[in-house]
């Protein structure tokens, strides 16, 4: 990636040319990384005012940038961290015990929930800080993300060769994704899929909120039913689309949302079922799999044990939970 800033360009304006590290990166993505410390609430209220924009136009959140594009990025003040405020060690340390895999192209973690994938809003340090506090003399790029209260694979790039040829098959769709969810009531069918489309929209302040819409984009989700329990079903969900929240706001517009969700869930079933010891969101990303340059990768991660020991709690003390399924389209 090359810089250059304009001679007329107002003080502080930088004009960046998109180099093929970045092609196809979202906007978004890729601001978070170029301007470190800045707050992602500043970098969409950015988006949002018209103040970056890709070509001479406007950009929005998910504009994708590809190679040999001039990205125009405001001035902007980034407050300096006071001297000795890194990461906790006990943090770096939880992440750095977390990986599952590494090698010349790839590291990869078991990302513990409550742990951002990368800092911002109110978020100091996410995992990726976290790894990049362990191994400072290393190239470390975030290749995806999961939701902070999402617990599972998480794929971390150390080369510009994986990073750009893992993102170019995920936008292929030429990655599987599974994860195990915690579905509340019980689905009338042990094996169905949920095609409906889903809009975000970003609120003030960053905060993402989704929702099923004709206007939104395609999005698909195939759910199976692994094992039954007492008020919910035990589900994998193996995406054929990878929307922000797809699988929480689809298992929501079924009439069947996740287990503890916060923010699509079942408030009053989630309160019940705090009771027997769940205090997370129950959806873990279990498996993730791809072929990159001749190699076939797959990477796994087992349910955590404070899941399993819901579920055994679950299993054995709630026979008398029962749910009143919301409106459903199965």
């Amino acid at each position: 990636m090359q810089t250059a800033t304009s001679p007329d360009a107002p003080h502080g304006v930088r004009q960046v040319e998109i180099g093929p590290e970045r092609d196809g990166q979202r906007i978004d993505n890729a601001l978070m990384t170029m301007l470190k410390g800045v707050p992602k609430s500043m970098i969409y209220r950015l988006l949002r005012t018209g103040q970056v924009r890709v070509n001479g136009k406007r950009a929005k959140p998910d504009t994708r940038l590809a190679e040999g594009d001039t990205l125009r990025i405001p001035p902007v003040r980034v407050a300096e961290r006071p001297v000795g405020r890194g990461p906790a060690a006990e943090l770096v340390a939880q992440v750095t015990d977390a990986i599952l895999f590494e090698d010349k192209h790839f590291l990869v973690i078991d990302k513990p929930s409550g742990i951002a994938s990368h800092g911002g809003s109110g978020v100091s340090h996410g995992a990726i800080e976290l790894l990049r506090a362990a191994r400072p003399n290393e190239s470390l790029e975030l290749v995806h993300r999961l939701d902070r209260d999402t617990s599972g694979v998480l794929v971390f790039a150390r080369t510009r060769a994986g990073l750009i040829g893992l993102q170019a098959a995920i936008r292929a769709g030429e990655v599987t994704k599974q994860y195990l969810c915690l579905m509340v009531g019980h689905p009338s069918k042990a094996k169905f899929d949920v095609n409906a489309p889903l809009q975000k929209s970003i609120l003030q302040g960053g905060e993402r909120m989704v929702k099923v819409s004709d206007n939104g984009k395609p999005s698909l989700t195939f759910f199976r039913e692994m094992e039954q329990y007492p008020g919910a079903r035990l589900m994998q969900a193996t995406l054929g689309t990878g929307r922000t929240h797809q699988i929480r706001v689809h298992a929501a517009h079924i009439g069947h949302p996740i287990a503890g969700d916060p923010k699509y869930g079942d408030k009053e079933m989630n309160k019940r079922l705090r009771e027997y010891g769940l205090n997370r969101l129950f959806l873990h990303a279990a498996h993730m799999g791809f072929e990159l340059d001749g190699r076939s990768y797959g990477f796994s991660a087992p349910l955590p044990d404070d899941l399993k020991v819901f579920l055994d709690t679950l299993a054995v003390k709630g026979k008398r939970l029962v749910y009143t399924r919301q409106k459903s389209t199965l």
